[in-house]
This record gives C-alpha cells, structure tokens and sequence, in this order.
C-alpha cells in the first residue's frame, strides 16, 4: 500500500472522528435545551398555573383530611370569576395561607338559622356537610345560627371581598372570626381543584 494511500485513509478517519465528536456534542447540547426547557415549563406551571398545597389541620374535613395534597390552580379563576361555594386558598396573614369554601360574594346577604344556610332569604343546600351531618345523628349542629352584622356589623358581602368558612365548621377559624373576616380577593392564591395524594384520598373537590 503506497504512502500516499496510507495518509489519505488517515485523513479520512480524522475527519469521520471530527464528524462524530461534532454530531456527540450537537446532541449534548440538544439534550441540554430540552432539559432546560422541561425545567423551565415545570417551574412556570408551579409558580403561574397549578401547585401543590399540604392541607394543615382539620378545618376542611370531611372534604379534606389533614395531610392531604392538593393541587391549586392559580388562573383559571382569574379569567372567570370566583364561584359561591368554590374551595379556595388565601393568604390570611404573613407565610400562613387558609384552606375554606366561599360561602358569600359580594353583595350576598349570609344567614344560619336552625343549622340552615339562608343567602339573600333564599335557603340553598349544603351536600358537602351531610357527612358530618349524619355522623352527628342530629345531636349537635355544625353551624350556630349567626347572619352577617352580628358577626362582622356588615348586612351584605362588601364588593371585592368573600365570605368563607372552613366545611369543618365546629373546629374552623374562617370568616365568622373578625381576625379572618371577609377575604379580599386579592389575597386568593387559586382554587383547590383535585386531592392527588394519599392516593386512597385522590378526587375531584366539589
């Protein structure tokens, strides 16, 4: 095999290993972008659209029990509206955020007469009690009967604010303390939607 020969096959294996070493770091950095991107879409989806929330205490039960982990989405209420009855989580003071169901929106006139819930005179049902209801075998009540200026010397729901109280209600600080009061809506954090772990706890909250 001449000289030249020789030569000309080791160029052209020094070429193919450059190629390679190319094509290698192409995909390495490839990998890279996508990983970062992942990591940036997961962090944006936490921080902007859903996060999960540890339930503390009991104040929710029966439609959360203490541990549960739920995910709370943080914009779709924000390009409708919120809902009476919809479960939310708002910051109630510095690093302590609360977990309770709207009960009043603005305007809304709020009563319990007989364990009853009464909005503007009109009694609507509460489902998401009966548990606790039938558990009690009608030898207590949940909620003592109240309307809104007996406890915070206002008639109606003021505009901007919401009426809330935990679905626990024999064990919950919620609206009816004027130390929460009624909750602006600019200290809501999102709605809880679904109960993700334990997994025996896993649903939809209603």
């Amino acid at each position: 095999m001449s000289k030249v020969l020789i030569k000309g096959i080791i160029l052209l294996e020094k070429e193919v290993l450059k190629v390679r070493k190319t094509k290698d770091k192409n995909e390495l950095l490839e990998w890279v972008k996508a990983i970062g991107i992942a990591i940036l879409f997961a962090w944006g989806v936490r921080v902007f659209i859903l996060t999960p929330i540890v339930v503390d205490g009991a104040s929710m039960m029966p439609t959360f029990e203490d541990g549960d982990k739920v995910v709370v989405n943080k914009i779709g209420p924000r390009l409708t509206e919120y809902k009476r009855f919809d479960v939310i989580v708002f910051e109630a003071k510095e690093d302590t955020n609360y977990i309770k169901r709207i009960i009043g929106i603005p305007g809304d006139r709020i009563a319990y007469e007989n364990d009853e819930l009464f909005i503007n005179g009109e009694k609507y049902e509460e489902p998401y009690l009966d548990e606790y209801k039938k558990a009690l075998l009608g030898n207590d009540t949940l909620t003592q009967d109240f309307t809104l200026d007996q406890k915070l010397g206002e008639i109606a729901v003021p505009e901007g604010h919401y009426f809330v109280l935990g679905d626990n209600r024999l064990n919950s600080i919620d609206s009816r303390d004027p130390s929460v009061g009624f909750v602006p809506m600019d200290k809501f954090l999102g709605s809880a939607e679904i109960v993700f772990l334990p997994l025996d706890n896993l649903k939809l909250i209603k």
